[in-house]
């Protein structure tokens, strides 16, 4: 079951989306929220959410943006011109207002599908020891072992690398590399840095140094799965 959020400032279209999640066998509902605001305290425990944009108080895309672990996003609103930036956050779909059952179903089937894709790209991960990389016209082959850490610069991450290799930059999503890394051998530690757990030279409550002596936030969202990683 995918477990899901339904946000909109909107009675009626909320209900709607209540309806049309409940009729998907696959869509676990867990709240419904008339507000960004109200879903705060649901978001940590779904793994998609069905949002409207224009909401007052915190709109939908600033909301999305401000979370450091977001789940999977649809989008749903009336104004077409928010679909490029939604594609820019990766977001796994867009509706557009009003839309039938049927578009629905359609977009919760490739919410799905995402949601396979990231459960079988980690459990490859798993069994590899390396990972390709797409840059400058060329597959780059880079080993695991030579990865400290990785940050998110934008639509581009840059893997710093150990030796003197030069760090590469990559047109990339931090969420998307991260569910193509080993989760035993790297851990997601803020919204804009990923890090080699064999790397971590120190563990402070609120940062890590690792090898190159680079010193790398740990954020509140993502304090505890590192804990864990590195139990």
């Amino acid at each position: 079951m995918i477990k899901v959020l339904a946000i909109d400032d909107e009675p009626l279209a909320l209900r709607q989306l209540e309806l049309y999640i409940g009729k998907v066998p696959y869509l676990d509902l867990i709240a419904s929220c008339p507000s960004a605001v109200a879903a705060r305290e649901h978001i940590g425990k779904a793994d998609a959410v069905f949002i409207d944009i224009n909401m007052p108080d915190l709109n939908g895309m600033d909301f999305v943006k401000s979370l450091e672990n977001p789940p999977l996003v649809v989008f749903t609103t009336a104004y077409s011109e928010y679909a490029v930036e939604g594609f820019r956050i990766d977001a796994a779909g867009y509706l557009l207002k009003p839309f039938s059952f049927e578009e629905f179903r359609r977009t919760a089937e490739r919410l799905q599908q995402r949601i396979e894709e990231k459960k079988a790209a980690q459990a490859a991960a798993l069994a590899a020891d390396h990972i390709f990389f797409k840059t400058d016209y060329k597959n780059v082959r880079v080993d695991f072992n030579d990865i400290i850490w990785i940050e998110s610069m934008s639509e581009y991450i840059k893997i710093h690398l150990t030796g003197d290799a030069a760090p590469l930059v990559i047109l990339y999503s931090l969420r998307k590399i991260a569910e193509q890394l080993p989760s035993d051998r790297f851990c997601r530690v803020h919204r804009s840095y990923i890090v080699s757990l064999s790397h971590i030279r120190e563990a402070g409550s609120n940062s890590l140094t690792l090898t190159d002596g680079k010193t790398v936030p740990v954020s509140d969202s993502y304090r505890q799965s590192l804990k864990e990683a590195l139990a």
